[in-house]
């Protein structure tokens, strides 16, 4: 055994476990997560925008349940955000979702300042 080979050896090693980058197609698991986490968390900005905009309205259908829903969505948007954050192995734009749970992270906290914000106004209205 030559001394270049054994010199060689450990490189070759490390080159071949590098992890690589998922196609555009493939859905992984922590893109899939973090796709739900984000739908959740816009769905919540959405009841939210519409829970505050329908606070002092007296034909107001769903009063004290929009404000409950975007806080709870919200928080489902920033714990599974989270989630994928805290597991994901690589950075961003390797295909472990982790830049759609940083998209998830804030648009649950938007939810959630919306909610609380709505909850707050129909507590003074009402």
């Amino acid at each position: 055994m030559s001394v270049r080979f054994l010199l060689a050896a450990p490189e070759a090693a490390h080159v071949a476990f590098q992890p690589l980058a998922a196609s555009v197609s493939t859905m992984s698991a922590g893109r899939l997560i973090a796709v739900v986490a984000g739908l959740v968390g816009l769905t919540g900005v959405v009841i939210g925008g519409l829970a505050l905009r329908s606070v002092g309205r007296t034909d107001a259908v769903s009063g004290r349940s929009r404000p409950a829903v975007a806080l709870g969505a919200g928080l489902i948007a920033i714990a599974l955000g989270g989630l994928v954050v805290a597991t994901s192995d690589s950075g961003i734009g390797t295909g472990n979702g982790r830049g759609g749970a940083f998209v998830a992270l804030a648009v649950g906290m938007i939810s959630i300042i919306l909610g609380g914000m709505a909850r707050t106004r129909s507590r003074r209205t009402g």
